[in-house]
């Protein structure tokens, strides 16, 4: 029997880097004591009037087809939350429904990019920008991050512009640094997507969770409404992870692309989790912030606890639920780090060097654990590291 080429394109690497993760998780089911700050999936609960919109809807039998692009109340609730987020004119047609911001970044990929096509795209970066890209026939060009802060480094990207370049896929707040991308950094990205005609996606999924700086949305600097296609989810800012409630925001004729591609890849998110999902956007907002205080406790402690360890170095995220430590002080591989510390001491963390080459050093620790949990993962991983110096 022959299959397509598809997977074999879109898998590598950045893949197999969750190995560690599934081992973890593993050993977890079978009761050993292992702390797993190996993904981003928060140990909060949904909040409860979303759950219970979503037991009501079930109950009153909302258990059949919705509208491709989305129910029309639930795709006017979020374009008024952007709009108050941004201050842009936003209406309903500018906004599609998916099943989480995954699907929509697979689905954005499929209608801006083909064969032949590059896509631009800032290290360190998210794990399945990669495939996404490949899976529609394009090539991902990596431009290197400033290799002292890891942030942008606009040089570098507009040097890396070609004939063939097509879009610019970026993330602010970013998974795994928590970088929040300046008005500068923005404004040299719209400069080269407005000189060069491209589309800029930009995964916004943090950016109700930002500590240190303010969130500014790209698609609000001059000439980029046009051009910019917009991602976000309710599953990091609402605790939804599971529910697989995403949308994007784009101008009205991407989204009506967009809404041809999923009439054959989703056929339309189910009703009982949009109803939900119009709760959580109009009724959401305290949890929101009192989760984004919990993880800004939760990036102090880690802080507090690793940045004294000699050998570590820590990057201090402005935003999310991940912090990077540079561990080449510890003369260890990183992989072979993060499985040893795995092995010896129960904490799982991710070798961050699937981001990127610009993140090669350094692992990447999740704050999706209890307060409690994470002071303990990290009094494992000073200790842990402090043995390593004494047998050295």
């Amino acid at each position: 029997m022959r299959f397509s080429s598809l997977t074999d394109r879109i898998r590598g690497d950045r893949v197999a880097a969750w190995d560690i993760h599934f081992a973890a998780w593993t050993a977890k089911a079978r009761g050993e004591d292992v702390i797993v700050l190996s993904v981003g999936d928060p140990d909060f609960d949904t909040p409860e009037p979303v759950r219970d919109a979503a037991i009501a809807a079930l109950h009153a039998g909302d258990t059949h087809y919705t509208p491709i692009a989305g129910r029309p109340e639930l795709r006017a609730a979020l374009a008024r939350d952007h709009a108050q987020r941004t201050g842009m004119d936003v209406a309903a047609e500018n906004v599609i429904v998916c099943a989480g911001a995954q699907n929509g970044l697979f689905n954005a990929a499929q209608c801006l990019v083909e064969a032949g096509d590059e896509v631009l795209v800032p290290e360190p970066m998210y794990l399945t920008y990669e495939a996404c890209i490949r899976a529609a026939g394009a090539t991902l060009v990596p431009v290197a991050a400033d290799p002292a802060t890891l942030r942008l480094d606009p040089a570098a990207l507009a040097a890396a512009v070609t004939p063939r370049t097509k879009a610019i896929f970026l993330a602010t707040p970013a998974n795994p640094t928590g970088i929040v991308m300046s008005r500068a950094e923005l404004e040299a990205v719209a400069d080269l997507a407005r000189r060069h005609d491209l589309w800029v996606v930009a995964d916004e999924v943090y950016a109700s969770l930002t500590f240190d700086r303010e969130h500014i949305s790209i698609a609000t600097l001059p000439g980029m409404a046009e051009r910019t296609v917009t991602i976000n989810s309710l599953s990091k800012s609402h605790a939804m992870t599971g529910w697989r409630a995403g949308w994007v925001v784009a101008p009205a004729d991407l989204v009506s692309h967009m809404a041809t591609l999923a009439l054959c890849m989703l056929y339309g998110m189910p009703g009982f989790i949009q109803q939900a999902a119009l709760v959580a956007v109009e009724q959401g907002g305290p949890a929101v912030a009192a989760m984004r205080e919990g993880y800004r406790r939760r990036r102090d402690i880690a802080l507090e606890s690793l940045q004294g360890v000699p050998a570590l170095r820590c990057l201090k995220p402005e935003a999310g639920m991940f912090m990077l430590v540079d561990v080449s002080g510890t003369g260890l591989p990183t992989m072979e780090f993060a499985w040893r510390l795995f092995r010896e001491t129960g904490v799982s963390v991710l070798d961050a060097g699937a981001f990127g080459p610009a993140a090669a050093s350094c692992v990447r620790l999740s704050f999706a654990v209890s307060e409690e949990q994470l002071a303990e993962a990290c009094r494992r991983i000073a200790r842990f590291v402090t043995g390593l110096e004494s047998v050295a």
